[in-house]
């Protein structure tokens, strides 16, 4: 598989996974194939519940960050997990 069908399947993976949510502006932050031939593609949203008066005014919007870990043999996708930065000591 190539990078957009990676992206591709991620993104309508979160977007299908939280629709209950109502997720808002689903977009690509990163993504890479790793040694093992899996792809970690980091998809950002927002949720409606994460707007409040002081980023209404500012035009900011809190985001979540999402990795969608899929198998590049067959598109599976084979785990989401929270995106956290690591902070290096």
């Amino acid at each position: 598989m190539n990078v957009k069908q990676a992206v591709a399947i991620a993104k309508e993976h979160i977007a299908e996974l939280f629709a209950e949510e109502e997720i808002l502006n689903l977009g690509l932050e990163e993504v890479e194939l790793d040694d093992q031939e899996l792809w970690r593609v980091t998809i950002g949203f927002s949720r409606p519940w994460n707007r409040n008066v002081g980023s209404v005014l500012s035009g900011e919007n809190s985001r979540s960050y999402k990795i969608v870990i899929l198998s590049d043999k067959d598109g599976d996708v084979l785990s989401v997990k929270d995106w956290k930065i690591s902070k290096a000591l």
